[in-house]
């Protein structure tokens, strides 16, 4: 969401006329009405009926599978259409933008392109169908499909890593190489315009900060908890001089129980979500963040991964040194990397990084190299890649 909100608030102050084709709040597990202060307001927004066949369709927590083909919002794609349209015969776009990782989008942008003849560009970021993804053959057949629509249908196609690129190369050999286009994540500086950091109440407690889902597959943290549990008992990190601050995981209840087991509940904290700013705030107050991510999404790079490095705080990145995310975090200088599923060797980076930190340890990066790894900087190359698809 924040990605495609920076670069449409750019289109806008560059002049463009931008409609947001998107669904029902309803759909929403989550929404604020806080956020609704982040739409430029010249952007009119089109809201379509859809629900969470999860949660709105299911009956005891089961429902027909048929329903969540090719995702759980289904239901969007006959409204969205439909909305589409009706839109389009109103406006008449120059063009028409899909964004992944809701895979039912890129369905209502295929259908009103092919309906329209409007040109169709599409924001994979991150590859559909994979080797093991999705585990649901019948889902990953749906993934294949549009992904065989996008290349013969779309103008071009946008990824968020070089991984990603080559991956789809090697997919899709007979399809031209300039067909596929690198517009990094970023983070957005106009979120941090006005937030600041709070002054530490932790009395010397060195706290180490996880915002966000925590996947039990991609960000897996069985083994950072083994390497705490163990490095608690030999008295090398306590309650009182370190927090493991796990903010809004969405799986709390999954992981407390591992907490339990471990005896490691007093020094990992499950913290509830906050609203977006507050979130960023609590980045730039923390000692030092965290971000998990395993070897089967080396071709991904979080958006948390930009936001990270613009918060000026050492990471502690438990991922793969050869992933599209170890490359961005090594890269940037600002990390201390280890794999996500080895405790012996998450237990030594650990001791090292708390060690690094409390002797001084902080990255420092000027104002305009953090600017190459902002959204801003991104959004003037997607504006020239839709002027140049139109």
């Amino acid at each position: 969401m924040h990605r495609t909100l920076a670069f449409i608030r750019h289109l806008v102050d560059c002049g463009w006329d931008v409609s947001v084709l998107t669904t029902s709040v309803k759909a929403y597990d989550n929404w604020s009405e806080q956020q609704y202060d982040f739409i430029p307001d010249k952007v009119n927004v089109i809201r379509a009926y859809a629900r969470n066949v999860a949660r709105h369709f299911s009956i005891k927590g089961k429902y027909l599978g048929a329903m969540a083909l090719p995702d759980n919002w289904q239901s969007w794609i006959i409204g969205g259409v439909i909305r589409g349209l009706w839109s389009v015969m109103g406006k008449r776009p120059s063009i028409i933008v899909s964004t992944y990782p809701i895979a039912s989008a890129h369905m209502i942008g295929y259908l009103l392109h092919r309906i329209t003849g409007i040109p169709w560009v599409v924001d994979l970021r991150d590859p559909m169908a994979q080797a093991d993804y999705p585990s649901d053959p019948k889902r990953k057949k749906w993934f294949e499909w549009i992904e065989r629509k996008v290349v013969k249908h779309a103008k071009v196609a946008i990824v968020t890593t070089l991984g990603t690129k080559r991956f789809y190369q090697d997919k899709f050999p007979d399809v031209a190489e300039d067909f596929w286009h690198v517009i990094p994540n970023g983070y957005d500086e106009a979120m941090f315009d006005d937030v600041v950091p709070q002054l530490s109440q932790e009395n010397g407690k060195l706290v180490l900060l996880h915002s966000g889902l925590i996947y039990p597959n991609e960000r897996d943290p069985s083994d950072l908890f083994a390497a705490i549990a163990a490095l608690k008992q030999q008295g090398k990190i306590d309650a009182q001089g370190f927090e493991l601050r796990l903010r809004a995981t969405g799986h709390d209840d999954h992981y407390r129980q591992q907490l339990s087991d471990l005896n490691i509940e007093d020094v990992v904290t499950l913290a509830p979500t906050v609203p977006y700013k507050q979130a960023l705030q609590e980045m730039l107050s923390v000692d030092a963040l965290l971000l998990l991510q395993a070897a089967n999404c080396n071709y991904q790079i979080p958006a948390k991964a930009y936001e990270y490095i613009r918060s000026g705080k050492p990471v502690l990145a438990l991922t793969p040194e050869e992933g599209d995310t170890g490359q961005l975090l090594a890269g940037a200088g600002v990390a201390q990397i280890a794999p996500l599923d080895n405790a012996e060797q998450i237990e030594t980076a650990l001791v090292q990084f708390i060690d690094g930190i409390r002797g001084g340890n902080v990255p420092h990066l000027d104002e305009q190299t953090l600017y190459g790894y902002s959204r801003q900087y991104q959004a003037k190359a997607m504006e020239s890649l839709l002027v140049s698809s139109l």
